[in-house]
């Protein structure tokens, strides 16, 4: 250790050779000694070894000394010192190693101590030197765990939580319902941890569900006035699942409190349901198509029209659990008497029904007058008879959108009022053909579907009734009845519409006119319903048939009978 003031004196060599020497000693070992060296100027190092162990390493600024650093013999660490903080010692115990921190004032000391035990502690020593608050690694991670931390501070209660992806955000505990005492009366959106009581009594409603929920979140409603199952209470999980479907669910129980306790982004919200009247009243809506179809009109003899098939209806609509679907599956209308003294009539109505549905009814087709020169209006009109002309029954009488049938053709007149042709029935795809003299106009084309999982033709016209030997024509597809020919031996009654169609009745023949043998009826209806089988409740009233199709089951209809969601 030396120190010398690096200034080399005008001497004989050996003495120039000693002194050289020192002033080389000095910077070998910076300058040590336990006082700052004569001559220093300003920039100098110098180590003061007033401690031999942990000597300090100085700069002198021309006026004070600073120090810079510890060096601890012992432990071989360097200790770094500041302004603020002073690094006191680095030592190592039997369970880490211990670095200890001070302001400049040493009131305040830490130790900072990593820990074998994977630890890192914080331990203030100047007050519980025996207690710390420690981070410790896991055991075993699979991979880098990173946290980002919220940009500002929570409010009073709210607790740190994760996205999932290391990213931490305050939020609010969920720790009971806190009911709101301002009822609800139009659509809103829940905030999580709130219940709400809610009156539909004016008009149903929607509650929006909050967004980006976290597990264990909460939302209450409850029916304020016993209105729920007159006007529904509709629940939107704005993004989320309810009971695992990603769709609005319906509260349709009136006095009705559920609670939805939100669990994850498989499952979404998890209803429970409190007091309530009847049978648990939550549901998720689903869509069920419906093809009604009304019966076809009855026909008459003595060179009539074709009579008009069912009216052909389609529909897709949402139903609710618990919603009660009333079928009316419509007949055909019977046949008149040859001598055409007896009405054919027109079919029956067909319909479909139910709380919260668009009532679907399908008209019945348009039969034969008495007497039977013009057509009857209807789901399709009947053709006009012989001496009627244009005089066509209208179809989609009443009026529906789309269309549910056609008019009627038209008839010719040949040699006079009481000679002519029919014209054929309309039918659900297509009018009835007009006559084209002595011959009759045949029925128009039915309309095909294939909800039952095939392609079936449905509600085809009666084939309208020829003048004297001229042979019979065929009815529309989708069950028209084909027309006799006229004037044969026998009175013949033309063919019926086919049964479950809604196919018109063909024209019969009329030998002999005090013949009152009943002519040909028309088909009867159909109602059949397509829905999810997995949401198939087999609650029907009626007998109807019950097939499937892919993931569909199938009702058919062919007498009246209601089926329940």
């Amino acid at each position: 250790m030396a120190q010398h003031d690096y200034n080399i004196a005008n001497q004989g060599f050996p003495a120039f050779r000693s002194d050289l020497n020192n002033a080389l000693s000095a910077i070998q070992t910076t300058n040590s000694g336990t006082s700052r060296p004569s001559g220093a100027v300003a920039g100098q190092l110098w180590l003061d070894t007033t401690n031999a162990t942990t000597p300090t390493l100085k700069y002198y600024d021309g006026a004070d000394d600073i120090s810079l650093a510890i060096i601890d013999h012992t432990a071989n660490t360097v200790n770094w010192l500041d302004s603020t903080v002073s690094i006191t010692g680095l030592s190592t115990t039997a369970t880490g190693t211990v670095l200890t921190l001070s302001d400049s004032a040493n009131t305040t000391t830490v130790n900072l101590i990593l820990d074998n035990q994977k630890e890192i502690r914080f331990r203030e020593t100047t007050a519980n030197g025996t207690n710390y608050v420690a981070l410790k690694a896991p055991a075993s991670v699979s991979a880098d765990l990173t946290f980002t931390l919220p940009a500002t501070d929570g409010t009073n209660g709210q607790v740190l939580t994760t996205n999932g992806s290391g990213v931490l955000s305050f939020a609010t505990p969920a720790s009971g319902i806190a009911w709101q005492s301002s009822v609800k009366t139009s659509g809103f959106t829940a905030v999580a941890g709130e219940g709400y009581f809610c009156n539909t009594t004016s008009s149903a409603f929607t509650v929006t569900l909050p967004a980006s929920p976290t597990a264990g979140q909460q939302i209450a409603v409850v029916d304020y006035a016993g209105t729920w199952d007159t006007n529904n209470l509709t629940i939107d999980p704005n993004g989320e699942d309810i009971l695992g479907q990603a769709s609005n669910v319906i509260a349709s129980k009136d006095r009705e409190a559920i609670t939805l306790t939100y669990i994850d982004s498989t499952q979404g919200w998890i209803p429970s349901s409190g007091y309530q009247e009847s049978t648990q009243g939550l549901s998720i809506p689903y869509s069920i198509d419906f093809l009604v179809v009304a019966g076809g009109g009855g026909s008459s003899g003595y060179f009539s029209g074709g009579s008009g098939a069912g009216g052909y209806r389609t529909s897709t609509q949402t139903v609710s659990v618990g919603t009660v679907i009333t079928v009316t599956v419509g007949g055909g209308g019977a046949g008149g008497h040859g001598n055409n003294s007896v009405a054919g009539a027109s079919g029956s109505n067909s319909s479909i029904s139910g709380s919260g549905l668009t009532t679907i009814t399908s008209a019945g087709g348009g039969g034969i007058p008495v007497p039977n020169t013009s057509g009857v209006n209807g789901g399709s009109g009947s053709g006009a008879g012989r001496g009627g002309g244009s005089s066509v029954g209208l179809g989609n009488t009443p009026s529906t959108s789309p269309s549910q049938g056609n008019n009627g053709g038209s008839a010719t007149n040949s040699g006079g009022p009481y000679y002519g042709s029919g014209g054929g029935g309309g039918g659900a795809g297509a009018v009835g053909s007009n006559s084209p003299g002595d011959l009759a106009g045949t029925g128009g084309n039915g309309t095909a579907s294939s909800i039952t999982g095939s392609s079936v033709t449905y509600a085809g016209g009666g084939g309208g009734g020829p003048w004297n030997t001229q042979p019979g024509v065929s009815g529309g597809t989708g069950g028209g009845g084909a027309s006799a020919g006229n004037f044969p031996s026998t009175q013949v009654a033309g063919t019926s519409g086919t049964t479950n169609t809604g196919g018109g009745a063909g024209c019969g023949s009329d030998y002999g006119g005090s013949a009152i043998t009943p002519m040909a009826s028309g088909g009867s209806g159909v109602v059949i319903l397509s829905l999810p089988t997995s949401r198939y409740s087999s609650t029907t009233t009626g007998s109807p048939t019950v097939t499937t199709s892919g993931s569909n089951t199938i009702l058919t209809f062919t007498g009246s009978g209601s089926y329940t969601a």
